[in-house]
């Protein structure tokens, strides 16, 4: 589980926006660029060059 403070602080690395939750998937999601970022061990992954591009909505 990642700590509920450093979710409120972090933003995509690409457009500085805000960033999702996803619990099940264990990822970040920036749904203004289509990004995932996973989170490995507890720590978030914010490489845009690792992220996988999800799908619109």
């Amino acid at each position: 589980m990642i700590d509920k403070e450093l979710l409120e602080i972090l933003v995509c690395p690409q457009c500085k926006g805000s960033l999702e939750y996803d619990s099940q998937a264990s990822e970040l999601i920036c749904r203004v660029d289509r990004l995932a970022f996973a989170i490995r061990d507890d720590i978030p992954v914010m490489l845009v060059d690792d992220a996988r591009e999800i799908e619109a909505a």
